[in-house]
């Protein structure tokens, strides 16, 4: 018997055997099953078509025409609503199922395969609408003369021990050669970006002669417009003076004048197939590590593999700024976790957040003598860097002590009396 779907697809129902396909086909279309109907057509009991509905297989072993076959039922699972994991594009799919599970096929016969299976083909339809296709002049610049930047931002990622965060990735990609480089990072901040460019200046040993960004704050006090230049913002602008490169904002609006950069933004979306996967550390280093293996692949738009045309851009790039210039630009970044006392760690002293951050990661930069406390893009704390073992805000202080003994009658008093008696107990250390 033959089902035919509302969208553009439909199903063959040959047998009993083939109903775990129709129930994950109609699941991830949102439909439910008639399974009266299926009964009446199939001349079965309707509790047997509830039993094969829900994963029975007959004792046997099933007929295999290709060895992709053969991770069905993991493919079936990773798509399936119960996953946490999300595969935005087939690539990222095989991709998958090559690191993790030893898939040995070509990418286009396994996007064929899924392609002839209803109940995965609807998985990557499904929610999908057509955009009309704008016209995109092509051009290209000459080694060493150009970078482009830009971020992947909020991106939804929930860890291994089921906390939520909302990441960012930086990238930096240098224009003739494609070759890039990433940067995970809680926080967009100019510290953050103007590190992680320093930072990649170094690792290349030298500075491209133009970075073309978009209008983000970080980089620009007014946007570029059809009609003005924009305001480069005053820091920045003393950055890219230092480094020796010219600021070339697109104009607002554009964002294809960096097309080189905007387009692979898509591959980074393989980041979705290891949700519930990792911690913050385990997601970098998967990040850096897709970053080198996209720098080690064929590039359809130049033809060339960008680490072997890596060497002829690093040859014509604008000599580094002395060391000491370089290092005050770098800052240091790394995720903790809050305590049970509201307080995180830096150099074995302590530094109090506000009381709902209990328990979560947090983000550290540290830069202008100044500890800067993130929780995803929110700046949630800032301590002067002490030597002093605990360093309280009062607010967060008497937030605490509320949580602890509820309606004290001078919670304040309170506080401010435990205080001063911790910091004279501290500073005599």
């Amino acid at each position: 018997m033959h089902i035919q779907l509302e969208v553009t697809t439909e199903i063959e129902i040959k047998c009993i055997t083939d109903l775990p396909k129709l129930k994950l086909l109609m699941e991830n279309l949102n439909m439910k099953i008639n399974k009266s109907k299926l009964a009446r057509e199939l001349k079965v009991d309707r509790r047997t078509i509830d039993k094969y509905l829900n994963g029975y297989v007959p004792q046997g072993k099933r007929k295999s025409n290709s060895k992709i076959d053969e991770y069905y039922d993991v493919i079936a699972l990773l798509l399936s609503k119960e996953s946490k994991q999300i595969f935005y594009y087939k690539r990222v799919l095989w991709q998958y199922l090559k690191d993790n599970h030893g898939l040995e096929c070509s990418q286009s016969n396994f996007r064929a395969y899924l392609s002839k299976r209803p109940e995965f083909q609807a998985y990557f339809t499904a929610g999908k609408r057509t955009q009309p296709v704008k016209s995109i002049v092509r051009f290209e610049t000459a080694p060493g003369e150009q970078a482009q930047f830009d971020w992947k931002e909020n991106i939804r990622y929930i860890t291994k021990d089921g906390e939520i965060l909302y990441v960012n990735v930086g990238v930096l990609l240098l224009a003739h050669s494609r070759f890039r480089a990433f940067h995970l990072s809680i926080s967009k901040s100019q510290s953050v970006v103007t590190s992680f460019l320093m930072e990649s200046f170094e690792a290349w040993g030298g500075v491209p002669k133009v970075i073309v960004t978009d209008n983000m704050k970080t980089v620009m006090d007014e946007a570029r417009t059809e009609y003005t230049k924009g305001v480069v913002n005053e820091r920045f602008h003393q950055f890219a003076k230092d480094c020796g490169f010219k600021v070339q904002p697109c104009i607002a609006g554009r964002p294809r004048t960096k097309g080189k950069v905007e387009s692979p933004m898509k591959l980074l979306d393989e980041i979705h197939a290891y949700q519930g996967k990792f911690d913050y550390e385990e997601l970098n280093q998967f990040v850096q590590n897709l970053c080198e293996r996209i720098n080690h692949s064929y590039h359809q738009g130049t033809g060339k593999i960008p680490v072997l045309a890596l060497p002829l851009e690093k040859s014509l790039l604008l000599p580094l700024p002395r060391k000491e210039l370089r290092d005050s630009y770098k800052i240091s970044h790394k995720l903790v976790k809050v305590n049970p006392s509201n307080m995180v760690t830096y150099q074995s002293n302590q530094y109090s957040v506000p009381a709902e951050y209990k328990g979560k990661t947090v983000g550290l930069q540290v830069y202008d003598d100044q500890i800067h406390i993130y929780y995803n893009t929110d700046l949630i704390a800032q301590h002067k860097i002490s030597q002093i073992r605990l360093n309280y805000k009062k607010e967060h202080y008497v937030e605490a002590l509320s949580e602890s003994l509820g309606r004290f009658p001078d919670i304040k008093e309170l506080a401010r009396k435990n205080l001063q008696a911790i910091s004279e107990v501290y500073k005599s250390e």
